[in-house]
């Protein structure tokens, strides 16, 4: 008789059994990145980077790392998790709950431990609020999004003369980005405007004025914008005691997408782990194409020697997302930059097509090209959802967008108003952060002015009145207000002293804003039933927050999708084509992929030649565009482009030459073609030409015939 082992005598064999079947579907890459230092007893890792190059599992192998440090007992609340969106934390987290489940049953609850899974500026929000006291902030600080950080930007512009100049200054936009590139990588003014700038030289000194007025009007406001959340964060960790105490709340730290980190998220993590113990990083350098942003491909290049011993690597190369030809063009792009990780993609998905570049006369011809072989998938059975057209800027898509249009087909185009970019929902959010901070001047002075007869001059006043008064809601109540507000003011002044006195709780504050803001709503916007539809739906999503405080800073830094109609996606058919630039296209991938302007001028860009540095991050563009596609890809190259209102030359076409990233060499991994097809001439017959020997015809008598 067969003698089954007594599992229940012995339950760690049981767990063993587990553990193996969680971690048996990973490949042998994959699974030296989990283990790596995770089994050694009573120690916690050294440094770790992991290479994954695109399509080869990247967010499965870092989610079973996570749960493999459950799974060997590490305390789930000192796991630091940084993402670069809530959703991708949010996905990593439920990841890492279904594995550990798998592997512990019921004892998964910890995986609901995971507190500090987020992005770095929400886990920096967080943090700055424990230690508000020790950097001088008050922990009532609110969070401006970057419109609101340019409109204060620009009220601070106005109050130092800078916008009276003869000469026209900087707009708003222009001095919070240059304000925003020299925090984030750490660079002098000078050299941020010599390198991205050059126009805004002359105005060095004022600039430098205008950014310390801009850090005090903050200060005593007490807000900060997005980058003084990693900016503050980077201060208190290079405190060594404080970095001692950061680092002691954390057994482990581990680091989506780390290619896409600027110096001061690089710099925070090395100075809260500096000997890079329970430290990992995952990341492509091959997909770093972010430096508009401030990111930076050294980080990923330059980490491993940041420690001593160097940090240990493990490269993951096995994609599974393109097929073989595919990832062979792609290698070769990626294989002519300057410096990199060595790998080389591979699949066992075996297929006989070639990548396309498709040679086409112009901008014209290349739309309808797209639309062809889009239709053609279509009817062969591949959804538009399965198909993409990328492109390295947002313009590229114009003549294709026509052209869809005019074929009637549906089509997506990435981008687009955030929740936050509409008005509406702007002025919500105001009331909300002028009652939590009322020293926040952006958002009172928005406030003011949703009331009939309230200008800037009167708002003014009244923000005025409020900061002399400690208790707001009593400077709100003895204003005077215009007689054109009288009717609304004593319905304003109520839902203030609420608001600020924490009356009625969360959130059933926000829905009192919402019955006193339908009515203004109505009043400003002709649409008002569509945009109450984004109030509401924000009323929804504000219900699932324990406090006004963290719905705020949550939803400002990573807002949702607007519905109404200036701020989505419209409503369209259930299946459309997807139209996307590069940049928004990483992270995504299609059965069917077409890359507009395979040129150079568009890729690279014309702004992109400065450098050999701007060079390779055009090349890494392409690279990430081809590896979105998993069965097609055609490169597109149109002979020449119109151009309009060219200075000294007008409008004329100029010839185009197929990217340098796709030199001579490369084009054995491609098949060439041309569109339209040139028609083969039609060659006579042997049979035609017998026949026509036999009725041989003196055409040049028969000429002559004529004039006899």
């Amino acid at each position: 008789m067969l003698t089954l082992p007594d599992t229940a005598a012995d339950p760690s064999r049981t767990q063993d059994q587990a553990a193996a079947a969680y971690l048996a579907k990973l490949n042998d890459a994959q699974r030296r990145a989990v283990e790596f230092g995770v089994d050694e007893p009573g120690r916690t890792s050294g440094p770790l980077l992991v290479i994954a190059g695109a399509g080869s599992g990247k967010t499965n192998t870092l989610a079973h790392r996570v749960a493999h440090l459950l799974v060997k007992g590490a305390d789930p609340h000192r796991i630091l998790l940084l993402t670069f969106s809530r959703r991708a934390a949010l996905e990593m987290t439920r990841r890492v709950s279904r594995i550990a489940t798998n592997a512990l049953g019921n004892r998964s609850a910890i995986a609901q431990g995971l507190t500090w899974s987020g992005t770095f500026h929400g886990v920096g929000a967080r943090l700055l609020r424990d230690y508000a006291d020790i950097v001088g902030l008050a922990p009532s600080f609110t969070i401006n999004d970057r419109e609101d950080s340019a409109d204060l930007m620009n009220l601070v512009r106005h109050e130092l003369g800078l916008s009276s100049k003869e000469k026209r200054f900087p707009a708003k936009s222009t001095c919070f980005a240059i304000y925003s590139r020299v925090v984030n990588t750490g660079a002098s003014l000078a050299t941020v405007l010599d390198q991205s700038f050059p126009w805004c030289r002359e105005w060095e000194a004022d600039l430098k004025r205008l950014f310390a007025a801009y850090v005090s009007a903050k200060q005593s406001q007490s807000v900060l914008d997005y980058d003084d959340l990693l900016l503050y964060w980077s201060h208190l960790a290079a405190e060594p005691a404080i970095a001692a105490d950061l680092s002691s709340r954390f057994d482990h730290v581990l680091v989506d997408e780390y290619q896409d980190t600027n110096r001061l998220q690089a710099s925070i993590l090395l100075a809260m782990k500096p000997d890079g113990r329970g430290l990992t990083v995952v990341g492509d350098d091959a997909q770093s194409i972010y430096s508009f942003r401030g990111a930076t491909v050294r980080n990923i290049l330059d980490f491993p020697q940041h420690f001593d011993p160097p940090a240990a690597t493990v490269t993951l190369d096995r994609n599974y997302r393109s097929t073989q030809p595919i990832l062979e063009a792609s290698n070769a792009v990626i294989g002519l930059a300057a410096e990199r990780y060595t790998k080389d993609l591979w699949t066992d998905k075996a297929s006989a097509q070639k990548p396309r570049v498709v040679s086409v006369a112009d901008e014209a011809d290349q739309a309808r090209y797209v639309v062809e072989k889009v239709l053609e998938a279509r009817e062969g059975g591949m959804k538009l959802k399965s198909q993409a057209v990328l492109f390295r800027a947002a313009h590229h898509s114009a003549t294709l967008e026509i052209e869809l249009t005019r074929k009637n087909i549906p089509f997506v185009k990435f981008g687009g108003l955030k929740f936050l970019d509409s008005v509406h929902v702007k002025d919500v959010l105001a009331v909300l952060r002028w009652a939590e901070n009322p020293r926040d001047r952006v958002a009172g002075f928005r406030v003011a002015q949703l009331l009939p007869g309230v200008g800037p001059a009167i708002a003014g006043r009244l923000l005025d009145g409020v900061a002399q008064n400690a208790r707001a809601a009593d400077a709100i109540a003895a204003f005077s207000a215009p007689a054109r507000a009288s009717e609304d003011w004593p319905r304003f002044v109520a839902l203030m002293a609420r608001l600020c006195g924490r009356e009625s709780g969360w959130p059933a504050e926000f829905e009192m804003i919402r019955r006193w803001y339908e009515p203004h709503l109505e009043r400003n916007h002709e649409d008002a039933a569509i945009r109450i539809g984004d109030v509401m739906q924000m009323e929804s999503i504000a219900s699932t927050y324990p406090t006004r405080e963290r719905f705020l800073t949550e939803l400002t830094l990573d807002p949702p999708d607007a519905t109404s109609d200036e701020s989505g996606v419209p409503l369209i058919d259930e299946d459309y084509l997807i139209l996307s630039t590069i940049h928004s296209a990483k992270g995504q991938e299609w059965r069917n992929v077409f890359v507009l302007n395979g040129v150079d001028g568009c890729i690279p860009s014309d702004l992109g030649t400065g450098s050999e540095e701007e060079l390779d991050e055009e090349r890494r563009l392409l690279y990430v565009a081809m590896t979105r596609a998993k069965e097609d890809l055609h490169v597109i190259t149109p002979q020449r482009f119109y151009v309009y209102n060219q200075t000294n030359l007008g409008d004329r076409h100029v010839w185009a030459q197929r990217t340098r990233f796709i030199p001579p060499h490369l084009m054995p991994h491609f098949e060439a073609a041309a569109w339209p097809p040139v028609p083969v001439a039609a060659a006579p017959t042997a049979a035609g030409l017998a026949a026509a020997a036999k009725a041989k015809i003196d055409i040049a008598a028969r000429l002559k015939g004529m004039w006899e």
